[in-house]
């Protein structure tokens, strides 16, 4: 394969250890420093081996069609060793095997069908500009009807429901008829099941954002399997959605609940103008886009060619079709599914998007934070505000619709108001009370579990797995969401009748939740229109609130309720914290055929392996780990482990010493002696952004930010993330000024920190990072409560390694993966060249050491002394500048 970013030598033994994981079904653990690289030859080793298994499997398929043939008839009067006769056995054997023909040949019509359809799409011009055409003319005849229908509701006069206004009807919850969860097939699937190939394996590539996606896409692109795989791109509704009406919402949950409220108007329209001899309904908003026609032929679109994300958003408003449900009716036929891996790691997502795992293939690239992933994407955490928010907002919805609801409805709204009561109660307050004024009596982090804390807040009487569904079903943030909209912001707006004069007070109540403090002090103010209308629109607390309660449906051993108690109820919150992320995991692991969880950086993997494998159940003997050496040669990268500064100073930066200002002095001249050798851009890392503003002031106050400033212009991180393309632009652009200009300045000094926005996704290549420092050991701040629940849970339930507790090896690991994601930003690729200094003699402990990343664990000195690690530097930087 033509991989240019990687030697043969390194291809060859990657693809034969993936070759082997997708053979056998094993679950790879694959650690390949290899940038775009690595991704390419991930997709272009599976997608090769994808080929021959259909392949093999069409060559089965002939052997067995040609190969059938009826069974012999059984004697009448014998028995087969199970008692049966051998005319049963042998009736039994032929209806098998006629059923597994019938099979094989459904199949067979079914993909020559696809195939036929598709070669037709590539090669047929005209067939596209005939669709088009079709569409355009039908767009005119909606047009014109749609124009008669106003022109004769004008003269006719709009009929008003029970003297609701205009359009309110679509505020009031359906009637919720059963608590059971229904498999609602849409019509498009019932149409269309030429295109269901279960059978057919297919590879789900994953990654951590849409723009790392669309960048892997354009490679694919470009690769030889380019033009003849069939990709589709999945993502959100805020990423693929095309209907401006619906795009401006903004926020990702009303998004997902106004499409789907609009699907079910366009199925509920039809059946609305057959009721004849009714009052006739108010017309309820539908998506334009959401059309079978134009989906069918998006969809078709997708497979003919490969396409990223903003090539899929094109094409749907091109023809008018949505890009979202285009995208997932494409997936059956697909040969490759491209998607964030937060959208394959949750299940109720997974399953809306119709992603079937079982004998599937899972690649998961970047996944060297795969466990926080995961625990956060099934954690969740409301705000005392958001709690008495939602149940004022719920409660004046209830009042004003109360006759208008069926009792079932009611039963769940009272429900989930009684859970809203009883949680703020548990944080000390009243939900009749402006939370902003309500102070804790018991400040303070309290954990529970599950089922303590749905005891003590006297809700374990509530089925809370209904009350989930019905939240998810009848789409009743949507309409709380609508309905706040509407008469949330103008008093004017709700004063029409008696009725609707008790919604005056929910306006006031929403502005005392801002203005408490105000109040409190004596000085009431009058905010601006425009801050009043923002408030008014934000999203409604209730989309929170349904994922903590969805949270809470966890076993109880899974994970754990913190309460924090702050000044004020509406300062403090509730949060579910995941403690066994495996369990999540676990669905994906049974399911699949096989899985390769891969990244540049996985170092350590005893956290994949213990965490996440081993507590999903999955057999020690199934899990293969992989990891390459890097494609530079060892003499492009110098790692030096530093124990002493120039003023033989002990490196050890821990939270006792590091904020002493020996220790932060040390810095600064280590710092300084090294940018008077090293040319271009020196990138130096620490633990926090708080230190790193700490030792900034403390060098402006001493005066060595002015040395420093001599030979480096210095730059910080921003905390922002809009800033960020800013201050690298600035940084790349004073390097390449400083390397063609010459003079006293060589260069710029990039202050940055674990963690942040420059340690992942940021490559400091060539003259950007020539060299990385680490200032001292990024370990998690070990007082947190959510770090001790965790560490205490696993002490309890995984057992010791190598003589070491759990906990301690996870903060460890922590440790370590931060500075393994940070260290490895300098090299990029083949002919890049950087030193690595790590300041702290702890790192020189054989139990931190053997963490380190292979490639540069077996490349790195440990210097006792500055002297010597100083002339290594030197003479390394100014043989890699002779030799440019």
């Amino acid at each position: 394969f033509p991989f240019p970013y990687t030697p043969y030598r390194i291809q060859e033994q990657f693809m034969e250890a993936l070759y082997g994981a997708l053979e056998a079904g094993r679950v790879g653990i694959f650690e390949s420093p290899t940038g775009t690289g690595k991704s390419l030859s991930l997709i272009c080793g599976a997608l090769s081996w994808l080929r021959d298994l259909e392949e093999k499997k069409r060559q089965e398929e002939a052997r067995l069609l040609e190969g059938l043939s009826p069974a012999e008839p059984g004697h009448p009067g014998g028995t087969d060793t199970a008692g049966e006769p051998d005319w049963v056995t042998a009736f039994v054997q032929r209806k098998e095997e006629r059923d597994k023909v019938d099979r094989l040949k459904e199949e067979q019509i079914r993909r020559k069908k696809r195939e036929d359809r598709l070669e037709k799409i590539r090669n047929n011009v005209q067939l596209k500009y005939a669709a088009k055409r079709k569409r355009s003319e039908e767009d005119e005849t909606k047009r014109l009807l749609q124009l008669s229908k106003e022109t004769l509701s004008q003269e006719a006069g709009a009929d008003v429901l029970d003297q609701l206004d205009h359009n309110e009807e679509e505020l009031i919850l359906a009637e919720y008829e059963s608590d059971e969860e229904k498999n609602v097939v849409s019509r498009l699937e019932e149409d269309d099941d030429d295109l269901e190939e279960e059978h057919v394996t297919k590879i789900y590539y994953c990654s951590r954002t849409h723009s790392q996606l669309s960048q892997f896409v354009r490679e694919v692109q470009k690769s030889p399997f380019g033009k003849d795989t069939r990709l589709v791109s999945l993502g959100s509704r805020q990423n693929l959605c095309v209907n401006e009406e619906v795009r401006h919402l903004g926020a990702l949950q009303l998004i997902n609940d106004r499409c789907m409220e609009m699907q079910k108007n366009k199925h509920e329209k039809k059946s609305d103008e057959e009721n004849e001899g009714k009052k006739r309904r108010v017309s309820r908003a539908v998506c334009p886009f959401y059309s079978y026609e134009q989906m069918q032929f998006l969809r078709d679109e997708v497979l003919v060619e490969v396409k990223d994300i903003e090539q899929l958003v094109s094409l749907g408003r091109e023809t008018k079709a949505c890009p979202y449900y285009g995208s997932r009716y494409a997936i059956p036929a697909a040969q490759l599914v491209v998607l964030p891996y937060q959208m394959l790691l949750h299940e109720p997502t997974r399953s809306a998007a119709g992603i079937k795992l079982k004998d599937q293939v899972v690649i998961i690239d970047e996944a060297h934070n795969l466990i926080d992933t995961i625990t956060c994407i099934h954690s969740a955490e409301v705000s005392g505000s958001q709690l008495c928010c939602a149940h004022s907002q719920l409660s004046q919805y209830m009042e004003r619709y109360r006759k208008r609801l069926k009792a079932k409805n009611l039963m769940y709204i009272k429900q989930i108001l009684y859970l809203l009561e009883q949680f703020v109660a548990m944080l000390g307050g009243n939900v009749n009370q402006n939370p902003g004024c309500q102070t804790v009596s018991q400040t303070g982090t309290v954990l529970k579990s599950i089922n303590d804390f749905l005891f003590q807040s006297q809700v374990d009487n509530i089925n809370l797995f209904k009350v989930q569904r019905y939240c998810e079903k009848s789409l009743i943030s949507r309409k709380l969401f609508g309905f706040m909209e509407r008469y949330g912001g103008s008093a004017t707006a709700v004063k029409n009748n008696k009725e609707n004069q008790k919604l005056a007070g929910l306006q006031n109540f929403l502005l005392t939740l801002q203005q408490g403090s105000d109040k409190e002090a004596g000085t009431p103010q009058n905010p601006p229109v425009e801050a009043e209308n923002d408030q008014l629109r934000a999203t409604s607390p209730l989309m929170q609130i349904e994922g903590f309660l969805s949270a809470l449906t966890n076993a109880n051993q899974d994970g754990r309720v913190i309460l924090n108690r702050q000044g004020t109820v509406g300062q403090s919150s509730l949060k579910f914290l995941l403690l066994n992320p495996a369990v999540h995991f676990a669905k994906v692991v049974e399911e699949c055929r096989a899985v390769i969880i891969a990244g540049g950086t996985m170092q350590p993997v005893a956290d994949f392996r213990e965490q996440l494998l081993s507590c999903a159940g999955v057999d020690p003997a199934r899990v293969l780990e992989f990891s390459c050496g890097h494609v530079i040669p060892p003499e492009n990268i110098l790692p030096i482990i530093l124990c002493n500064g120039p003023s033989n100073q002990q490196l050890e930066f821990t939270y006792q010493t590091r904020d002493l200002p020996q220790m932060m002095d040390e810095t600064g001249r280590i710092l300084c002696n090294l940018c008077n050798v090293i040319p271009g851009g020196v990138v130096c890392f620490f633990p926090s952004y708080e230190y790193e503003k700490q030792v900034y002031a403390h060098w402006e106050k001493t005066g060595l930010l002015t040395r420093l400033a001599t030979k480096k212009k210095i730059f910080q991180e921003p905390k922002k993330a809009n800033q960020v393309e800013q201050v690298l632009a600035e940084y790349a652009k004073c390097i390449k000024r400083c390397s063609q200009a010459g003079g006293q300045m060589t260069g710029a000094l990039l202050l940055s920190v674990v963690g942040g926005k420059m340690s992942e996704g940021i490559n400091f290549s060539d003259d950007l990072g020539r060299c990385v420092i680490m200032v001292g050991m990024p370990y998690p701040n070990i007082k947190s409560p959510e770090l001790q629940e965790k560490m205490a849970w696993l002490d309890k339930t995984m057992p010791r390694a190598a003589g070491q507790a759990p906990s301690r090896a996870l903060t460890e690991n922590l440790c370590m993966k931060a500075v393994n994601q940070s260290i490895g930003r300098a090299i990029r690729h083949q002919k890049d060249f950087a030193s690595i200094l790590l300041l702290d003699h702890r790192y020189a402990r054989p139990a931190i050491f053997n963490k380190l990343p292979q490639w540069i664990r077996e490349r790195t000195q440990v210097k006792p002394a500055f002297g010597s690690a100083f002339a290594e530097l030197r003479k390394f930087h100014r043989g890699k500048l002779d030799a440019l």
